[in-house]
């Protein structure tokens, strides 16, 4: 066995002294850590001295942490159109005292967290810019989990006024008359339409709609302004109503087409109609451009827009013209002929024909222009796809009071009909309004079925 090689006592001594100066040096740090930090932890940072000429604002937003169970509440400045920026907010609690303040950002938008409770929201005067003041406090239960927001109210405060009932109801018989007028001139056409044809066209009521309609779609889509755009609408109303008559009634008078058969014909239009125009307008009510926003004028007890004024000049004046060409007109003599006496009107030289398509035409004009009429005064300048049928059942009514088949009876039934509607909004609620001329449509056909105009010898 060889013997074993000595160990070189160099390198041996060199490791041993690394070693121990690694040692040495890992103790050096270890106690410098340790005094070092005792040192520190007893010789704290001086505070600075607190300046008794500017003490802190006692539950300033900025000078407070936000309580742990705090919930925000806020709200946006607004006077008349201005966004109020830099303006001070402030929560006052049941003591009076002030918990919390902030200031209105961009937009007027501001937010103050409070705890759960009873506050009193109030705006600091003397932020708020020259000339605009705020009409009071605003008292408010916070509660966690639901929006707390604050509206504040500028400008002079106003009180409110009690209107007495007869100064109501003088205002009620004006809108009446107003709405059985709009009524009255689309359902003329329908009361024309049964006197010369003996159809009772439940279409009637999608001819309004399509008026509306065209007039919505010149006025909006291709910018025309709404007088000249109402024009165009009665002259698309007029062509409908040749095309009705033209496509459809006119073929099934040829075949003896009875009257229940034309009555079912006349739905299925209707249902027809109805959906092709929510398919291809919207089923939401759509503005006017022209015409929004109305300010009411007041005479004493007397109060209505320029737009509804316009309505009742607009309806008096077309009325007053389809009565003078009824009277005085050849073709209005000849209509009031066929509709008395069909079979004799044509043994007199009378080209029924002739006369049934001149009153479709102007039963489809009169219609287009009274969807106009009833989607400015009734429904805010706005235009709905079943505004004709909501009109229709009050159409009948109308000329059902008044007398089927007869233009007059049409007149006087349905601005009875009209009052009738608004009188009802004294004592019902107005959503329903419309109930009570349906109600007058069952009593006359109980009591009095040829109409306040009729004659007995046209029924039955």
């Amino acid at each position: 066995m060889p013997p074993s090689s000595p160990r070189r006592p160099g390198r041996t001594t060199a490791t041993a002294a690394l070693v121990r100066a690694l040692v040495v040096v890992l103790l050096g740090l270890i106690a410098a850590a340790t005094f070092g930090g005792t040192a520190l932890a007893q010789e704290p940072t001086p505070s600075p001295t607190p300046s008794s000429s500017s003490p802190p604002a006692s539950g300033s937003e900025s000078d407070s942490a936000p309580p742990a169970d705090a919930v925000n509440v806020s709200g946006s400045l607004n006077n008349a159109g201005e966004r109020l920026v830099g303006v001070d907010v402030v929560a006052l609690d049941s003591g009076a005292s002030e918990v919390a303040r902030t200031t209105s950002e961009t937009g007027g938008r501001w937010t103050l967290p409070v705890s759960p409770g009873s506050y009193t929201f109030r705006v600091d005067p003397e932020t708020l810019p020259d000339g605009v003041s705020v009409q009071g406090d605003v008292e408010r239960t916070v509660e966690a989990g639901r929006a707390n927001t604050v509206i504040f109210s500028f400008g002079e405060e106003r009180s409110a006024t009690v209107v007495p009932f007869y100064e109501k109801f003088l205002r009620t018989t004006i809108d009446g008359l107003r709405f059985g007028l709009v009524i009255a001139l689309a359902a003329i056409g329908l009361s024309l339409i049964f006197g010369t044809t003996g159809l009772t066209n439940f279409a009637h009521g999608e001819l309004v709609t399509l008026g509306a309609v065209a007039a919505w779609v010149f006025n909006q889509k291709l910018g025309i302004q709404l007088i000249p755009a109402t024009v165009l609408a009665v002259i698309v109303g007029v062509a409908v109503g040749w095309a009705n008559n033209a496509g459809l009634w006119r073929p099934l008078r040829r075949r003896k087409t009875g009257l229940i058969g034309q009555l079912v014909v006349s739905i299925g239009l209707a249902i027809a109609l109805r959906y092709l125009i929510l398919i291809f307008f919207s089923d939401r009510a759509e503005p006017y451009k022209d015409y929004q926003a109305q300010v009411q004028r007041e005479w004493g007890p007397f109060a209505i827009t320029d737009v509804n004024l316009a309505c009742i000049v607009i309806s008096v004046v077309v009325l007053v013209l389809v009565a003078l060409m009824l009277q005085k007109t050849r073709i209005g003599k000849a209509m009031r002929a066929v509709a008395d006496n069909r079979d004799l009107a044509a043994s007199s030289g009378i080209n029924v024909e002739r006369v049934v398509t001149f009153v479709w035409c102007m039963g489809g004009g009169l219609a287009a222009l009274g969807g106009v009429l009833f989607g400015l005064s009734e429904l805010g300048g706005r235009v709905q796809w079943e505004m004709g049928f909501k009109l229709l059942l009050l159409m009948f009514a109308g000329i059902t009071l008044g007398g089927l088949g007869t233009a007059y009876g049409a007149l006087l039934g349905c601005v009875i009909v009209g009052l009738l509607v608004q009188w009802s909004t004294l004592v019902i609620n107005p959503d329903l309004k419309y109930i009570g001329g349906l109600l007058v449509l069952i009593v006359i056909l109980i009591v009095r079925p040829q109409g306040i105009l009729g004659s007995r010898q046209r029924i039955g």
